[in-house]
């Protein structure tokens, strides 16, 4: 059984940058969310789930899903925010899981992208969590900036997912992204080379 090893983040916390990193060394990194858009593709698991629930007008003309209107239809009903994380989550889940046994026979160390890692319970698939961390002030910025919001739209959007520093408490390994993305990167390195001070340029 290979290692495998758990990042997640905020919002514009810069996983993204963590896991690109990751991949041009050579590692396999399994993204939840490209997983899951796979599976609300016209034909996936999800994409019958959702249309059966909420009905045709959640199509766009091409077939694929209105993925901002389903957004909105899940987000601002408590009770079907409820159903998309028991039903879509159990898929997910199931998916995720044949991903994480297919790459532990070959692969003798890899990564999961899971951006709700601990608001859903996965803690427990993995030998370490590492959390990209900024702080609240510079997410913020970086995600009104990033998706041309209003700072009100960002901060309700913000605060709908567990908070960094809630999240904090629970990783094995903590990148600090306050500063550039070589500060960022060199964490990644110290971590990947056991923690071992590397002198190397």
């Amino acid at each position: 059984m290979g290692k495998i090893i758990g990042i997640t983040g905020g919002i514009a916390s810069g996983k993204s940058t963590v896991t690109n990193f990751l991949r041009e060394q050579g590692f396999q990194v399994v993204d939840a969310d490209a997983v899951v858009h796979q599976l609300q593709r016209p034909g996936g698991r999800l994409y019958q789930l959702l249309v059966q629930h909420f009905g045709q007008e959640i199509l766009l003309e091409n077939g694929e899903l209105n993925r901002p209107l389903l957004a909105s239809l899940i987000f601002s009903n408590p009770e079907e925010r409820e159903w998309s994380k028991q039903t879509q989550g159990e898929i997910i889940r199931e998916e995720l899981t044949a991903l994480r046994e297919q790459l532990a026979q070959t692969e003798a160390i890899f990564f999961m992208d899971i951006p709700l890692l601990f608001e859903q319970d996965y803690s427990a698939w993995f030998d370490e969590t590492w959390l990209v961390y900024v702080d609240c002030d510079i997410q913020l910025e970086r995600f009104m900036k990033r998706d041309h919001l209003s700072k009100e739209v960002a901060e309700s959007r913000l605060a709908a997912q567990w908070s960094l520093e809630e999240k904090k408490k629970l990783a094995s390994h903590v990148l600090d992204n306050n500063g550039n993305r070589d500060q960022l990167l060199d964490q990644v390195s110290f971590l990947l080379d056991g923690g071992e001070h590397d002198d190397r340029d």
